[in-house]
């Protein structure tokens, strides 16, 4: 992307990968909702955040298949593959995005706040895209909820790094 950015990009935040390389429905969640955004003319860019996890491939990588698949032509997608969690998934992002570019980022709406919060601690000005949870796991979806209160108490309390 050697052209100026006129639209926002999307940092779409990693989720886990699945034995076999599957991607598990949060990642797959998060990844429609960036393609959407993309192909609805919205961003010009994503940029796929994370590292391996358990299974391989990367999070990023997984990500980029899934967004590749639904339409997103491949170079329209940067891959950040080393971070680990939400903080480190943005402070690499923020350094992938094109200058003067502003962001989207792209996670599940109970991640959202965090990730906001998060962003603004590293100077990211950032908006947000939920992705849908339409036909996921009601039990996982409150259990993640759940997860992640205890988790922006946590970001709330601790000093940034």
């Amino acid at each position: 992307m050697d052209k100026p950015v006129d639209k926002p990009v999307a940092i779409v935040l990693g989720a886990a990968v699945w034995p076999g390389g599957l991607p598990s429905p949060a990642l797959r969640r998060r990844a429609e909702a960036a393609a959407a955004l993309y192909l609805a003319g919205k961003v010009e860019a994503i940029i796929a955040t994370g590292a391996v996890g358990r299974h391989p491939p990367s999070e990023a990588r997984a990500i980029r298949d899934v967004v590749v698949a639904l339409g997103v032509p491949e170079p329209a997608v940067i891959l950040e593959e080393h971070s680990t969690s939400t903080l480190e998934n943005l402070a690499h992002a923020r350094v992938l995005l094109p200058e003067g570019a502003r962001a989207i980022l792209v996670s599940d709406a109970w991640h959202l706040p965090r990730a906001r919060l998060t962003a603004r601690r590293l100077g990211l000005d950032a908006g947000t895209a939920a992705a849908s949870f339409e036909g996921s796991n009601p039990l996982r979806v409150a259990r993640a909820a759940l997860r992640e209160a205890g988790a922006l108490l946590w970001y709330l309390l601790r000093p940034m790094r």
